[in-house]
């Protein structure tokens, strides 16, 4: 198997080229798409096959959980229990480079939470690209941070994953760099919000310290 690769605009997308990744990802394919902080890997929510192929990609286990990348707040409501706190700073953070710790709803499956604290990380990523992507979807992204085995640093270019990944994917998208800085995440589950990382995204507004 050896990736098809796309080359879609960064900022005025192709709607062919994205109909053309959605039909892969309907199609249970695992792709490589860009972020506003780094390539991602990704598949459709319910696909499980495609999930575990991630895994054995970044050969991770089960306890390292997935991100739910959504176009809006419309649809983070559907997988995340948010109080009105949490929903203000969410809606005055996306879309952008964060991550956010949430109660997970019913919506979402079990092997996606946490199985102790049942939360879920969500989070609205300001590309054109992966907004196009979802707006063709109709629904998120099951997305992990493409990154190689071993590696703690991600993947910025598509010329990186078609030089080592190519071969375990279906499909890249290459839209150029798009960086290699993880995103700023934070733990909106408890009563006060915790920085679990510092990345990309700035919190100065929000969090003292």
């Amino acid at each position: 198997m050896t990736a098809e690769i796309l080359q879609i605009h960064p900022t005025h997308p192709q709607p062919r080229l994205i109909r053309r990744a959605a039909s892969f990802l309907h199609e249970g394919a695992v792709i490589a798409y860009p972020t506003d902080s780094s390539y991602a890997f990704g598949c459709l929510v319910g696909d499980k096959a495609a999930q575990d192929r991630i895994r054995a990609i970044r050969q991770l286990d089960e306890r390292h959980h997935f991100t739910l990348v959504c176009r809006d707040l419309s649809e983070l409501g559907i997988y995340a229990k948010v109080e009105n706190s949490a929903y203000r700073m969410i809606k005055a953070l996306t879309p952008g480079p964060y991550t956010f710790l949430l109660k997970a709803t019913r919506e979402v499956p079990r092997r996606l939470q946490n199985p102790k604290r049942k939360i879920v990380g969500l989070r609205i990523p300001d590309h054109p690209v992966t907004q196009a992507l979802l707006a063709e979807l109709g629904e998120p992204l099951m997305s992990l941070t493409a990154m190689l085995p071993g590696r703690s640093e991600a993947l910025g270019d598509a010329e990186a994953l078609e030089r080592d990944l190519r071969h375990g994917l279906d499909l890249i998208i290459d839209s150029g760099s798009c960086g290699i800085e993880p995103t700023t995440v934070v733990d909106l589950s408890g009563t006060d919000p915790e920085v679990v990382r510092l990345g990309k995204g700035p919190l100065s507004d929000w969090i003292a310290g």
